[in-house]
């Protein structure tokens, strides 16, 4: 149960490090000795779990996709109810996303009644910083960790709304960690405004939105949803924890 434990615990630093890391990194961050890393870093190589690279530096494993695919179309599952609700009480596309090493990647969706609406495929990646989603999961870490996740990815910009700048960005997060909620106005798609919030304490970081055209979503449905979306998120977090 040790050797498990000591195997998750690497696989999670791999994780926080942008998906790889040397076996002196793995060191640092875990207070293990180099003789038993280096023991489960070759049991998580032969078994698919963890790759070595050119560089010797070691990277998530090709097995950890299918892993990864089941869980979040469960954790859809688990989620569409809540979703329905906030459709329900909102009458705008609810979605769930998650971290997925430094992007975002939807893995539930349920869809506005109206014929004009916001449809984003569950299993697309996008970049965090333009996204309500993305800037809630990254408004729950801290402001260097925040910063080397743009920094990696880079701060394109997707319309001419989008927070190009790190201060600007770091001044995003701290507004979207006092009030509660992130709002994505045209940053990744022009004529669209999304509200959304982070599921705190849930098994693994996410975040739920509400999104549609700006003629619906206007600032005073902004102020009306923010409410009823982070509710759906304490509910949601107590479920899940309930399930796990």
């Amino acid at each position: 149960m040790q050797s498990l434990d000591r195997a998750f615990a690497l696989l999670e630093i791999m994780a926080e490090s942008g998906g790889e890391a040397s076996l002196s990194q793995l060191a640092d961050s875990s207070g293990l000795p180099l003789p038993t890393i280096h023991r489960i870093i070759r049991t998580l190589v032969g078994n698919g779990y963890v790759r070595q690279l050119p560089s010797r530096r070691y990277a998530l494993g090709p097995r950890l996709i299918g892993l990864g695919d089941k869980a979040a179309q469960m954790l859809g599952t688990w989620a569409r109810p809540h979703l329905a609700q906030l459709v329900e009480d909102l009458g705008e596309t609810a979605n769930l996303a998650m971290l997925d090493g430094d992007k975002v990647i939807y893995v539930a969706q349920v869809p506005s009644p109206h014929a004009m609406r916001m449809f984003t495929e569950v299993g697309r990646r996008v970049l965090p910083h333009s996204a309500g989603v993305g800037k809630a999961l990254l408004s729950q870490l801290s402001d260097e960790e925040a910063l080397a996740t743009v920094r990696r990815t880079g701060m394109p910009a997707a319309t001419e709304r989008t927070i190009t700048d790190p201060e600007a960005f770091l001044a995003e997060l701290q507004r979207i960690r006092e009030t509660g909620y992130a709002i994505d106005d045209g940053e990744q798609e022009v004529g669209v405004r999304c509200v959304a919030v982070p599921v705190k304490d849930a098994p693994s970081g996410m975040a739920v939105s509400v999104s549609g055209p700006e003629a619906r979503v206007s600032w005073g449905f902004v102020d009306q949803a923010a409410p009823i979306v982070r509710k759906c998120a304490r509910v949601l977090a107590t479920d899940l924890n309930n399930q796990s």
